[in-house]
């Protein structure tokens, strides 16, 4: 028999965990902390490629090429992991569906933690010639694959351990884990090139944030030795449940519209990331002459800020419900978007406060993964939040810097517009959402 063609996932999927009290249990507790900080190292091991990317460029490829040529390859190189995501996420999420979802919440770590270490101890083009930026595409595709088994994955494992009545919160939580790992691996770099001169990071101090993301990843591993499979996939097995076949396939043929909202839903993610975070702080040295060094204070601020809200959104939909929570929190992230442009144009010296509310604002983001969770039954919930996160996340991701830097050349508000958009769809999508089926 294949499972989802034959009944209803609304009469047969266990529920989330077995019936518990609305508080937390101490291993809920555990649960959380253990995987929001691999998630933390996970993300920090993939993000602290681009903060020394120009490093990267003068060691990795041959002194004569131009500048730009350079930087174009090694950026190449960087995207090259967004790519691997999709794929990575499929192959991983499939398995996770069908052997369970603590083996590929370990494996996605150790697939992270092994490229990045690597990457510290590589050889230059002074060393090895082209071998060396070929042999870091490999170790940053393989990064890429870890990340899109990992991110799904985690939020998929989290919410599967709580009670239903703190799904948002694990979902939240773990998105903030997440989060903290960019914020972590923007301080280090900055410690790094702080502490040693441009010389001596090229002679080698480079390395030290590579080995140190590698040895923490290995530690994450260890710990999630003692993490135990979720009840729901226990559940699951010991009914002899688990879906037949390819789960891709059962997704893409009985599940399209949960898909699309997951989709739609991960295009108001990708705008309050890349652009309010990412992005932004260059942004505002072009539009309004602010101090790199203001910009990337006030940055680390909203970062900050922004682990905080994906906490309290996520705590608002277990009170209020996912639906109203990403309707009202995506019209609020509109609006704290434009106060933030608007407000720097006039008043560029209170970037600290304008730019904490909008990266507290950003958080209505940790809100989509509990809604991609009970979008999708628990027998192909993994593979159905990874493909629509990923390709979702490639697609956008890819897309919006983009888009937002070609809009500016006639538009300086394009980032507040563009950011408004992906609000109303998002927004849209939540409200679409209420016609699925509850998983």
């Amino acid at each position: 028999m294949v499972y989802l063609r034959a009944v209803s996932p609304a009469i047969r999927d266990p529920p989330m965990t077995d019936p518990a009290p609305r508080t937390l249990a101490r291993r809920d507790v555990r649960t959380l902390l253990l995987a929001a900080l691999g998630g933390a190292l996970e993300f920090y091991d993939f993000i602290i490629f681009v903060f020394f990317a120009a490093t990267i460029a003068e060691l990795f490829f041959p002194p004569d090429l131009p500048e730009w040529l350079r930087q174009l390859q090694t950026f190449g190189i960087f995207a090259a992991g967004y790519l691997a995501r999709p794929l990575g996420g499929i192959v991983m999420a499939h398995f996770g569906d069908r052997v369970g979802r603590k083996r590929m919440f370990m494996l996605s770590v150790l697939l992270m933690a092994v490229p990045t270490l690597l990457m510290g101890l590589l050889p230059t083009y002074a060393s090895i010639g082209i071998a060396a930026p070929l042999l870091l595409l490999v170790l940053r595709l393989l990064q890429g694959a870890a990340v899109g088994g990992e991110v799904p994955g985690a939020w998929v494992f989290v919410a599967e351990h709580v009670p239903p009545s703190r799904v948002g919160l694990a979902c939240g939580t773990l998105t903030a884990g997440l989060t903290l790992g960019i914020l972590i691996g923007s301080l280090v770099a900055s410690g790094i090139n702080s502490a040693w001169s441009h010389q001596a990071v090229l002679d080698g101090a480079w390395r030290i944030p590579f080995v140190l993301g590698g040895v923490f990843g290995l530690l994450a591993v260890w710990l999630r030795r003692f993490l135990h499979e979720t009840p729901v996939f226990e559940a699951l097995r010991e009914r002899r449940a688990l879906v037949e076949g390819l789960p891709l396939r059962q997704v893409l043929g009985g599940h399209r519209q949960a898909v699309a909202v997951s989709m739609l839903l991960t295009w108001l993610l990708t705008a309050g990331i890349v652009v309010v975070i990412l992005m932004t702080p260059t942004l505002v040295q072009n539009l309004f002459a602010i101090p790199a060094a203001v910009a990337a204070r006030a940055n680390s601020a909203a970062t900050l800020a922004l682990c905080a809200g994906c906490i309290v959104y996520g705590l608002a939909a277990d009170r209020f419900g996912v639906r109203r929570v990403l309707v009202i929190g995506a019209a609020v992230l509109a609006g704290a978007t434009a106060v933030l442009y608007l407000g720097l144009r006039s008043a560029p010296h209170q970037i600290m406060g304008l730019y904490a509310a909008a990266g507290f604002c950003v958080g209505v983001v940790g809100v989509v993964p509990t809604a991609m969770v009970q979008a999708f039954p628990a027998a192909i919930r993994y593979s159905g939040i990874s493909f629509a996160y990923n390709v979702a996340y490639a697609i956008s991701g890819g897309l919006t810097p983009l888009a937002v830097a070609f809009w500016l050349r006639s538009e300086p508000n394009a980032a507040v517009y563009y950011v408004a958009a992906a609000c109303a769809v998002g927004a849209a999508a939540a409200g679409w959402r209420r016609r699925l089926k509850p998983a």
